[in-house]
């Protein structure tokens, strides 16, 4: 399978809260919900497609108990949506070493040391199939990127600038050159562009 991540991200690279604060794991931040005003039927669309795309999942921790609570809970009844029926139908797997017994069906744990997670993580992309996603878990992103798991990379952006909040890519890290393979605009101002990492970046 190939790995392949998908993040909704402002202007000015924030991704935390796009849909809404949660208080478990946004405490003190005011500014979530940020992507909400922009949202049409062609890029819910659009994403929803992307999700049924996936052969997996692969989340990290914080990620996970928020899609678990909502996809998997509140709205786990909704049959039709595009994002239900793919999240609780497809293999589902979350980067932790605190959780033991996972209540959201068809989920497993990949714990221990980086090295451990790593080689579950290839064992995966080794299998056949289509693509493993990733959805939010920023941290997780960061630390695949560094070694050098990413497939490909989605970036939706929203024509906002949060001013605040946790961003995608940290201030500083390794330096990665992006082939553009595709990019869409929808009306509302969204765009939807996906990369292939190919190396390092040429510097003048």
């Amino acid at each position: 399978m190939r790995l392949v991540t998908n993040t909704q991200v402002s202007v000015d690279g924030v991704m935390q809260a796009n849909g809404g604060n949660d208080p478990l794991i946004d405490p003190g931040f005011d500014r979530g919900g940020w992507a909400m005003p922009f949202d049409d039927d062609e890029s819910n669309a659009a994403i929803g497609d992307y999700y049924l795309r996936a052969d997996a999942f692969l989340f990290g921790r914080n990620t996970y108990d928020l899609f678990a609570r909502y996809w998997g809970g509140v709205r786990k009844d909704d049959v039709d949506d595009p994002f239900v029926r793919s999240l609780n139908s497809r293999p589902k797997f979350v980067v932790s070493n605190t959780i033991t017994e996972p209540e959201w069906a068809d989920t497993t744990v990949l714990a221990g040391d980086g090295d451990a997670v790593e080689a579950s993580i290839r064992e995966l992309k080794a299998r056949p199939g289509g693509e493993l996603q990733v959805h939010g878990s920023g941290r997780l992103i960061r630390w695949l990127l560094e070694r050098e798991l990413v497939d490909e990379l989605t970036l939706i952006t929203y024509p906002v600038i949060v001013g605040g909040g946790r961003r995608l890519f940290a201030e500083t890290g390794r330096d990665f050159a992006l082939e553009l393979l595709e990019s869409r605009t929808f009306e509302p101002g969204i765009t939807m562009q996906t990369f292939r990492p190919v190396g390092r970046p040429r510097y003048a």
